[in-house]
């Protein structure tokens, strides 16, 4: 029988899908469900930064004191901090699987101060989502990258469990980014985050949300960067993430050299049950292909490891389609 269990984050986990950090994981009933479907682990619905601030700001608006605003900023904070920290220690009482926290937000320094309580609270590991969109014409690529890499000193310096960034895409050199986090003791990355994307309705002549679940189609960035980075900075974990909707999918992301796989937009489109489907997909290509466990297939067609590695790097159709007429 094959052996589907994984390290990552220096975490054993039972199998290597992992279920992201959304709605389906805000309450511990949900989360029982996740094990019992057969996740290795899960990502905690994130606490935003956005969020506490809006909520703030909400209260201050109808307040006529503007000497309470520190106070009510506190209060908000502090309110849905401690709901966080209710939902990582019950989730811990309810399940065996690692209960992984995850914060997303857009400074470098709130979240430090939250990061201890998080682990002290039990978390099994911390995923930081920090995104900067890169509009400031003033601002270099190094200076928003720097951002990142003070934030993982910080984090690295305070806490003992292991932590990892959720990057996106947008970045003018991935490969070297990872790289520095790497060389701060960064545990893990995870490629990639699926970001709020907006669109136009022509009709209303106004600015409206993008589809917010990924599809198939997308695990194709996923793939290369996966492949890339795994064969190019060998000692950090990767969680792959995006574009992931079936057993397939994540068996090529494992062969790309990913230490473990998220899955999202299947599972709200399918039901938490799926989980079963994709895990039982992975067992039976394991079987059929005599690998008796994850790592025997691991990085077998990373970057590094396949005899042409310029595969992963081709990146323009004439080169590949020239001789179709």
């Amino acid at each position: 029988m094959a052996d589907l269990s994984v390290n990552y984050l220096g975490l054993k986990l039972n199998s290597p899908v992992i279920v992201s950090s959304s709605g389906l994981t805000d309450a511990v009933d949900k989360i029982v469900e996740i094990e019992k479907a057969g996740a290795g682990a899960v990502v905690l619905k994130s606490i935003f930064e956005e969020q506490l601030k809006h909520e703030a700001n909400q209260y201050i608006v109808d307040n006529d004191y503007p000497e309470a605003e520190d106070y009510i900023r506190n209060y908000t904070r502090n309110n849905s901090v401690d709901k966080y920290l209710d939902l990582i220690e019950d989730a811990k009482k309810q399940v065996k699987i690692p209960v992984i926290a995850s914060v997303n937000c857009v400074t470098s320094s709130e979240w430090v101060n939250f990061a201890k309580k998080i682990e002290e609270a039990g978390a099994d590991a911390l995923e930081v989502n920090v995104f900067f969109l890169p509009v400031n014409k003033e601002a270099s690529s190094l200076d928003y990258e720097k951002v990142y890499c003070d934030l993982a000193d910080e984090l690295k310096q305070r806490l003992s469990i292991p932590v990892a960034f959720k990057l996106g895409r947008q970045f003018s050199n991935l490969t070297n980014l990872v790289n520095r986090l790497y060389h701060r003791k960064l545990d893990g990355v995870v490629l990639f985050n699926r970001f709020y994307e907006p669109d136009i309705d022509v009709d209303k002549l106004k600015l409206t949300a993008a589809e917010v679940f990924s599809t198939p189609s997308e695990i194709r960035q996923t793939l290369r960067w996966v492949g890339i980075v795994a064969g190019s900075v060998e000692d950090i974990d990767i969680s792959a993430s995006t574009g992931v909707h079936d057993g397939e999918s994540v068996i090529k992301l494992l062969l790309a050299g990913a230490s473990a796989v998220q899955v999202c937009s299947v599972l709200y489109k399918n039901g938490i049950p799926f989980l079963k489907s994709i895990i039982n997909e992975i067992e039976v290509w394991m079987n059929k292909n005599s690998f008796n466990s994850i790592d025997d297939f691991k990085g077998k067609l990373s970057y590094r490891s396949i005899k042409d590695p310029v595969l992963y790097e081709r990146s323009q159709f004439m080169r590949h389609f020239s001789n179709i007429h």
